[in-house]
């Protein structure tokens, strides 16, 4: 039998955001659904500003929902900014994620076949 499971995004961003200014690196994630056997993930990510995820390959398609704050997507030359409420469609290369200012992201990966 299927269940239903609700997660407050606003809630979990907040006690995620807690958790990346007490960590070294200024990062947290928490996976809300799927996982590394699954073919689609979505993990939320907080990050202190200032803080990065280092620049790496795309497993699948993807994107970066801001929750909060503000982030910049960078791939090779290229740079898109987001902030609250925007939807980035991440690229098919390589990429890193950089927070402006302490932001919470949801990251959904569908990976490839």
């Amino acid at each position: 039998m299927w269940r239903v499971h609700k997660t407050s995004l606003v809630a979990l961003a907040r006690t995620q955001l807690e958790l990346a200014a007490a960590a070294p690196s200024g990062r947290s994630a928490h996976t809300l659904y799927g996982g590394h056997e699954q073919a689609l993930r979505q993990t939320l990510i907080a990050l202190t500003a200032g803080s990065s995820l280092a620049e790496h390959e795309n497993p699948g398609e993807a994107t970066v929902q801001v929750l909060s704050g503000r982030v910049r997507l960078l791939a090779g030359a290229d740079a898109w900014d987001g902030r609250a409420g925007d939807l980035l469609i991440v690229p098919p290369s390589r990429h890193a994620l950089h927070a402006v200012e302490n932001a919470a992201v949801l990251l959904t990966v569908a990976k490839r076949g």
